[in-house]
């Protein structure tokens, strides 16, 4: 949700283009004739929905697509976004649904606009990619098998991404990264930002627990390049069949949002999915088992990441509330994008804690088990 190491200068940085400006960026950096220009929704940076006319030399091609403006602290890094781009070539390359990379007029991915307000000139990188067809995740009741799927895909992705080289890949190593699940202790100085009502008790209890149990086991974890946001709105969907029950069977269709790509390990890929899927579902304890299963059908736990699974997901529910909390302070006008995750996520949080973590985890882990023997519970 965020891309860049330095979350207040990124929050303060946040591009303001209006949709005139965008189509006019488009018409000028890509060559293409935009027919309609919609604002997508965003974290920190801006993005926009394209249409494009048809023309003679775009006849064959898309005419849809998103247009990506980093913020400024981001677009100060052109070597870190060049890396998630050839990620994300690579990836679809590969076979994943994501998106394809359009070409500037002068045959770059990427390119650095340079906006005078008056008081000072502001650079941004621009991107422009096809619009993935499909609805998030979020917008529909998501199955067990559904669930299954999207951890196959976290493993398939993480296990591809072994195989990714560039130039540049150590730029992935984000030391200081607030998104990172390694860095949770840094939270801590963003917690004067929640009020009592939103219990920052429990954020404390969590970061401490994060820095006794979990921070002494990193260096036997496994280490992989990992997406880092799995979420429910950046997994595109679509219908692909009925089940006998007469239920629709949905299948991927998009992975979005490479900004918070970074080293870390397969068990913080699994952990940040379970805590995202958790999010609006009915029944959010029960979830963490048809994730797992997914997950490990392609790269098996170790005992030692199973044990740190239940920390790993509570952590990853305080970067997101303690984080939201923070720009909504910054960016009133960007609530409701903002506080997504807290609508449901201090009630899962605090539920979760209730239960203690022998009790959650034995639910995942039978759940998980019971598709070993063809039967999902």
């Amino acid at each position: 949700m965020s891309s860049g190491d330095d979350q207040q200068s990124q929050a303060l940085a946040k591009p303001a283009f209006s949709e005139v400006q965008a189509s006019s960026l488009v018409e000028s950096v890509f060559g293409l004739k935009v027919s309609e220009v919609q604002p997508l929704p965003s974290y920190d940076d801006q993005n926009f929905h394209v249409y494009i006319s048809r023309t003679q030399d775009t006849a064959d091609g898309p005419t849809e697509y998103v247009l990506k403006i980093s913020n400024t602290e981001s677009s100060k890094n052109p070597d870190l976004i060049e890396v998630q781009s050839h990620s994300i070539m690579f990836l679809q390359a590969a076979g994943f649904p994501t998106a394809s990379m359009c070409h500037t007029k002068g045959g770059n991915i990427t390119s650095l606009m340079s906006i005078d307000n008056g008081s000072e000139i502001k650079s941004y990188l621009v991107r422009l990619m096809t619009y993935l067809p499909g609805r998030p995740i979020a917008e529909i009741s998501v199955s067990p098998q559904l669930l299954y799927e999207a951890g196959r895909l976290a493993a398939k992705l993480d296990k591809t991404l072994e195989k990714f080289h560039h130039p540049e890949l150590s730029i992935l190593h984000r030391e200081n990264f607030i998104w990172n699940l390694k860095n949770v202790p840094l939270l801590e100085k963003y917690l004067y930002t929640l009020d009592q009502n939103q219990n920052p008790e429990i954020i404390k209890q969590v970061i401490q627990l994060f820095k006794d149990e979990v921070m002494t086991k990193l260096n036997h974890f496994r280490e992989c390049i990992n997406h880092g946001d799995l979420n429910d709105h950046n997994i595109l969907v679509e219908p692909s069949s009925n089940s006998a029950s007469g239920d629709t069977v949905y299948q991927v269709s998009g992975i979005l949002d490479f900004d918070d790509m970074s080293y870390g390990y397969y068990v913080f890929e699994v952990a940040i999915m379970i805590m995202y899927m958790m999010i609006e579902s009915k029944t959010p304890i029960q979830v963490g088992g048809h994730v797992l299963a997914g997950f490990e059908s392609i790269i098996p736990l170790t005992a030692l990441e199973r044990g740190a699974l239940f920390l790993l997901v509570c952590s990853r529910f305080c970067q997101s509330l303690v984080m939201a909390a923070y720009s909504c302070q910054l960016h009133p006008e960007n609530k409701e994008y903002l506080m997504i995750t807290a609508k449901t996520g201090w009630k899962h949080l605090q539920q979760m804690f209730d239960m203690g973590q022998k009790a959650v985890e034995e639910i995942w882990f039978e759940t998980a088990k019971s598709y070993e023997s063809g039967i999902s519970l």
